[in-house]
Order: structure tokens, then sequence, then C-alpha cells
């Protein structure tokens, strides 16, 4: 086995409130969890090339800026798995945003930082601290 590759992005509004969706029933894992966007990426396939792709089918909304905050190896227990996460923070116009993908999230919220809702995904503080590195 090899680990995967990840592009997350933390969708902003450019005025300092981030984007997270609700994991649906039939999300991949942590279900009814909130997090920040991701996707895996494809063979030949640039990081904004990616990224513009999952942030338009997770959101429907066109990426304005990509700024890329760091990189995570993600070691995961249960349920098993590895994978290297690109993180992004990607700004977009909040009146296009909407669920693009259905049967992943239930719900979409926009909140500050500092006041996100619960529960959380297991892997959104670490991705939320490159952020906060960054400035964002």
């Amino acid at each position: 086995m090899k680990p995967s590759v990840s592009c997350v992005f933390v969708c902003h509004d450019g005025a300092g409130r981030i984007l997270l969706a609700k994991r649906s029933g039939q999300a991949r894992d942590e279900p009814g969890t909130w997090d920040c966007g991701a996707g895996a990426l494809e063979f030949g396939e640039t990081f904004e090339a990616a990224v513009t792709r999952e942030v338009v089918e997770e959101y429907v909304a066109r990426p304005l800026e990509i700024t890329q905050l760091g990189v995570r190896n993600v070691l995961r227990e249960d349920p098993p798995s590895h994978w290297v996460a690109v993180v992004f923070a990607v700004r977009v116009d909040p009146a296009a945003v909407r669920i693009g993908e259905p049967h992943k999230f239930d719900e979409l919220t926009w909140c500050a930082p500092d006041d996100l809702p619960s529960p959380r995904h297991s892997q959104l503080s670490a991705t939320l601290a490159l952020l906060e590195t960054a400035g964002g």
C-alpha cells in the first residue's frame, strides 16, 4: 500500500469567515462532523487544477484566489489510512456557494475560525492551524 495525495482546502470569504460543511451519513468517514473540503490529486493534475475541480464539485463556486498553506502527513488508525495532505486557502464568493454534492454534505455554514460548530472532523484543527500560521 502507498499513501495517497489529497488537496485539502479551507474556503474563505476574504473577510475573516471560513466555510465548513457538515458531512452526511453517507460520507466516507466521520459522518455528522464539520470539516473543510478535500479531494484526491489525480495523475497528471496540478495542485491548482485539483483544488479548482474539487471546490467546484463540492461547493459549485469557482476559486477567486488559491494560496498553498503547507503539507501534512496524515496517519490514522481508525479507519486505517495514510495520505499526504497539501493544504490550501481558497477565496470564494459566498453568494456563489451551495452544496454541490448532496450525497456527501448535509449543510454548509460560514463562521469565524474561533467560533466553529461541533462536532468537528478529527483532522480539522490541524488543518486550520496551518491557516492560522499563514495569517488567515
